[in-house]
């Protein structure tokens, strides 16, 4: 939040704005917020979904509402929201939307059970959005990263020590990821040179899956 606050302050010309919704809700109670930044004047060119928890657990231990709270904010929110902003109020002439999830999609993970079912559920979706979309000219894609440098990240990494660091290195031919390189693959995807893919799921890892 205070990062959004920075960036909205060095914008003299007041051309972005920021808003909160709890995507664990029930997103039509926010139609009224979004009326608010999106409508009258201005249509959705691009949208990212990037909000999502892990939580890693046991199958045998795994509970309905830890399936339940994962695939609602993992996949139910980043979808009902993309049925609001596809409407023909919301949405221009040509946009894309994006979706992230994650090479646990793909390769098999102990404890990773419930997470690793909803990003491929993402997948999935993002392949008929793609198809029921197209007559609305908006591309639907995904992206999935292999493990990135975040804070989160950063701070257990930290926790296993020099040995184990390196070994989680190595997996990774190219090295960890950064985040800018998900972001720069969101804007690729965002922009015009990507205007004919659609449906697809951009794998961003450094070469993990490729071994």
């Amino acid at each position: 939040m205070e990062e959004l606050k920075e960036i909205s302050k060095q914008n003299p010309d007041n051309l972005h704005s920021y808003c909160i919704l709890d995507l664990s809700g029930d997103l039509k109670e926010f139609r009224g917020v979004i009326d608010r930044y999106i409508g009258n004047k201005t249509r959705i060119d691009g949208f990212v979904h990037a909000a999502g928890i892990e939580k890693t657990i046991p199958l045998v231990s795994m509970k309905s509402a830890d399936f339940i709270e994962l695939y609602k904010l993992n996949v139910v929110g980043g979808l009902e929201l993309a049925g609001i902003f596809s409407k023909k109020k919301y949405v221009s002439n040509h946009a894309s939307f994006v979706f992230i999830s994650s090479i646990t999609s793909m390769i098999g993970r102990a404890g990773l059970v419930g997470y690793s079912a909803s990003k491929g559920a993402l997948i999935s979706a993002v392949k008929s959005m793609a198809i029921e979309l197209a007559n609305k000219n908006i591309n639907v894609n995904c992206i999935s990263p292999g493990t990135v440098l975040t804070p989160m990240i950063l701070k257990y990494l930290q926790s296993l020590g020099p040995e184990e660091q390196e070994k989680r290195k190595q997996n990774f031919p190219l090295g960890l990821g950064k985040p800018e390189d998900v972001a720069y693959s969101c804007v690729f995807l965002l922009s015009d040179s990507a205007r004919w893919i659609t449906g697809t799921n951009l794998v961003v890892d450094g070469g993990y899956t490729a071994k």
